[in-house]
């Protein structure tokens, strides 16, 4: 029987206040609105001194004013969730470290949680700041006989915890192969869970850990990784090898300790914009960037 999704959201959320350091955000003004956003070069290395010149922000097309580029000190939550279903068997080791590493390359201020997704989204370990414990759980993921995954129930799981939280910065990073999914999810309730969550998605996909599915709960996963990263801010990776994942989350861990956030100007009276894009002015660079929520008083 499968668990109850309201224990896993209250599970998700109910160590927020003890893991979380104690840093306190900055309040947007009505006229200022923030983004995190991810500066790379051609080789996917992060680019050091980024200003207001660098960037072009836009609000439905609309260019706006960028007043102040800092480097994003806020701690991240971050929620790793696990493919650990029958598909992901030749792969466990180099799953094993790839998480192992991200663990160890990320910024030590970040909480982190571990869900794995064969039968049914599962807490490994639930946010902590004790790396240990992190390694520890690491250390139990084994790959489930028999199992498909539940990821895209996962995914809205996690997008309602972080979102429960409060998390200013938040990301979801996933590492899967391409075996069966069994949530009976729209892509649609995923991107608006994300979207609600206001975290970053990142997804790292292991093409050779399973035929790729074409019934309909695996296009919809499809839908979910692809809408999903590009309209959050994250990246989408497709691995030929499981023996690349290492290399592939560090990399993602590099790039969300070495954040910018960006602050810009808008009308006080401008409606809610439908998309907010970030370009760079030199266009061999690769931009992505997650708009920070706006507290309620700030809104209007």
């Amino acid at each position: 029987m499968r668990a109850p999704r309201f224990l896993l959201l209250v599970a998700l959320a109910v160590a927020s206040a003890a893991v979380r350091p104690e840093t306190a955000a900055p309040i947007q003004s009505p006229r200022e609105r923030e983004l995190y956003v991810s500066v790379l070069d051609a080789g996917g290395k992060h680019v050091a001194g980024v200003g207001p010149s660098d960037l072009i922000v836009r609000e439905d097309g609309v260019a706006r004013e960028i007043l102040r580029v800092r480097r994003a000190t806020e701690p991240v939550d971050i929620a790793l969730l696990v493919d650990n279903s029958i598909a992901m068997t030749q792969a466990i080791t180099d799953l094993r470290r790839a998480l192992q590493a991200f663990a160890k390359a990320i910024d030590a201020r970040n909480p982190l949680a571990l869900v794995t997704v064969a039968d049914r989204p599962t807490i490994a370990q639930n946010y902590t700041l004790d790396r240990g414990q992190v390694l520890q759980a690491v250390e139990r993921v084994f790959a489930q006989p028999g199992s498909g995954t539940y990821l895209l129930d996962a995914i809205v799981e996690a997008s309602r915890g972080i979102e429960k939280r409060g998390s200013r910065r938040a990301a979801i990073v996933i590492v899967t192969g391409e075996g069966k999914e069994f949530s009976n999810t729209h892509h649609q309730q995923v991107l608006e869970a994300l979207e609600a969550s206001h975290a970053a998605m990142h997804a790292v996909v292991v093409e050779e850990a399973g035929d790729e599915t074409t019934d309909e709960e695996g296009v919809q996963r499809g839908l979910a990784l692809d809408l999903g990263t590009k309209d959050s801010g994250g990246r989408r990776a497709l691995l030929l090898t499981s023996m690349a994942l290492p290399d592939e989350m560090t990399s993602i861990a590099n790039e969300l300790n070495e954040q910018y956030l960006v602050t810009y100007g808008r009308p006080e009276t401008l409606i809610p914009p439908e998309k907010i894009t970030v370009e760079p002015r030199d266009t061999t660079r690769t931009v992505r960037a997650t708009p920070v929520p706006v507290p309620d008083k700030a809104a209007k």
